[in-house]
């Protein structure tokens, strides 16, 4: 027995001494080799949406809460959340995809900081991209903190220097909502003095990358807020640093915008010269189902083949924005008063061809092809949310990069984070808010013409127009009177246009200050065109933020403040 309970012991006390198969130890990370799999696990975070929480796009809290779209499904129990988030006036602090969202961004945000702290502790003699690792890292969490804020406006700052198992003491309110703006532009100052101006590997962010998030950062932060989320001014300091860093991104000579605005949404041109930073999916790569885009899988049509799930739909609103003067110029004050798709004049009024590239219309061909035209039996519930679906995001079923696992479908097509014509738009507005109107005006324009330009895919099967188009650029004294107050509007306008159902719609409501009396008149208008909003009800100095997920609070043990009015 001594001789058995011996072996037994031995054999125990070996097998507690064996690595375990298939375990790694944290210091075995610490390689060149590991450390640069621990920066792509980082990189892998910002595509790690899914159809219930889709921080990609940002579509189910930019444009489903602007007034440019419809949640869209089957009804409003369907991802009920959503439809609280459209309403307003359902949201509450317990909303799951609310807390999902918070703690997906900062999974993001855990991986940035692991593989920092791991890059900053790598000798540069053995390490040779250290900095510029850095400089990537920071950059990602740049991106990942700047939605945060948008969605939250007050988040704990939670960076490498902090131990993990000390989250839980690091308040949401440490900083102030300027500090915490400082903080998100730190790290893309950081990321722009250290990336370098071009890298071999597509997908990784270039120097005039982060100038241009670095200026789209601090566009929202020139935005003075007080405690209820008023707007209280410009900071014209920040205006001026915008302007300037646009004016690096554009005088790099790299980015152009592309010829046609069709481009930007077509597989086979992503990372075409408009793409300044964009999500890289990819298919076929050796995984069940490819690095597929979830966060939009929800959006595709209801026929057979795709077969889910009829989500994100134009609102009326967006459509009859698309209409044109006779000038061809956007109706400012008079585009709602005609019901396009209540009315079907799609071939009586005119447009602003954006509105082919961007909604999928009854009757109009599907993603440029002609054969493959939108059918009203493609809608998922028409009876709610109209016959409409949104367009950008998607793909033909013939492109080699649409996937299918059911019951849901989307494909490894790129997703920007931010395109050239950003670029120049935020330029615009800061010049405009310099009061330097005349010299925004050639950049609002060169988006327009190439608006303009976009019509060849825009045909029938018998070569005809989709619908019928008619615009023009803004012509000082001939089509229009370019005051700064005009041309403030017109650049208001332009936004909707060129970004609309790419997410960040509501976000400008918000930033401009703008957002109670926008919604609260959209929604006295739309409420007599479709029934689930009839609860709908802009709060002012409540609703600009989601609420502090409850779930987030009871893990800081209280610690955590709730955002005003919640």
């Amino acid at each position: 027995m001594a001789a058995l309970f011996c072996v037994l012991f031995a054999s125990c006390k070996k097998a507690l001494n064996e690595q375990p198969q298939g375990v790694i130890s944290s210091a075995d990370l610490n390689t060149p080799a590991n450390v640069d799999a621990m920066v792509i696990a980082a990189y892998s975070a910002l595509g790690n949406d899914y159809w219930a929480a889709p921080y990609s796009s940002m579509w189910a809290y930019g444009s489903i809460r602007s007034g440019d779209a419809y949640k869209g499904g089957d009804g409003p129990g369907d991802v009920p959340d959503f439809h609280a988030y459209e309403t307003f006036s359902l949201n509450r602090v317990d909303i799951g995809t609310t807390d999902n969202t918070w703690y997906r961004l900062y999974v993001g945000i855990g991986r940035v900081n692991d593989a920092l702290s791991r890059v900053e502790n790598m000798p540069t003699s053995t390490y040779p991209q250290k900095i510029q690792r850095e400089a990537e890292c920071r950059f990602l969490r740049g991106h990942f903190y700047f939605l945060l804020k948008i969605l939250y406006n007050h988040v704990p700052w939670i960076d490498e220097t902090i131990p993990k198992a000390s989250y839980d003491t690091v308040s949401n309110v440490s900083y102030s909502s300027t500090a915490l703006w400082s903080k998100i532009a730190n790290d893309f100052k950081f990321a722009e003095v250290n990336l370098p101006a071009s890298q071999t590997q597509v997908g990784r962010p270039t120097k005039e990358a982060a100038q241009a998030y670095l200026a789209k950062t601090l566009l929202y932060a020139a935005y003075k807020q007080d405690n209820n989320n008023n707007v209280t001014g410009v900071d014209p300091t920040l205006i001026s640093q915008v302007n300037t860093l646009c004016d690096s991104v554009i005088n790099s000579g790299k980015y152009n915008l592309e010829p046609d605005f069709a481009n930007n949404f077509l597989t086979a041109d992503e990372n075409g010269p408009e793409s300044v930073f964009a999500i890289q999916y990819s298919i076929n790569d050796g995984t069940p189902d490819g690095r597929v885009d979830n966060g939009h899988s929800l959006d595709y049509p209801m026929n057979s083949a795709f077969g889910c799930c009829g989500f994100h739909v134009p609102s009326h609103n967006l459509i009859n924005a698309f209409q044109t003067d006779a000038n061809g110029l956007p109706l400012f004050d008079t585009f709602n008063n005609n019901d396009v798709e209540q009315s079907n004049s799609y071939t009586t009024s005119t447009f602003d061809p954006r509105i082919d590239h961007t909604a999928a219309i009854p009757g109009h061909p599907y993603k440029y092809e002609p054969a493959d035209v939108y059918q009203n039996s493609w809608a998922r519930d028409p009876a709610v949310y109209g016959y409409l679906l949104s367009m950008k995001e998607t793909v033909a079923p013939d492109d080699p990069s649409f996937k299918k696992f059911p019951p849901f479908m989307s494909s490894s097509k790129n997703w920007a984070i931010i395109r050239y014509s950003d670029v120049l738009l935020m330029k615009a507005e800061a010049l405009i808010q310099m009061g330097d109107e005349t010299q925004a005006l050639p950049l609002i324009n060169a988006v327009r013409q190439r608006a303009m330009n976009s019509t060849t895919l825009l045909k029938q099967s018998d070569g005809t127009a989709t619908s019928n188009y008619h615009m023009d650029i803004y012509r000082p004294g001939v089509n229009c009177t370019w005051t700064n107050a005009y041309a403030m509007q017109a650049l208001m306008f332009e936004r909707r246009l060129e970004f609309a159902m790419e997410g960040y719609r509501f976000f400008d409501l918000v930033r401009w200050g703008i957002a109670a009396n926008y919604l609260n008149t959209y929604f006295s208008v739309e409420k007599t065109r479709v029934g689930q909003l009839q609860s709908a009800q802009f709060t002012k100095n409540r609703d600009e933020y989601m609420p502090i997920p409850q779930n987030q609070i009871n893990f800081s043990k209280g610690l955590y403040k709730q955002n005003p009015g919640w």
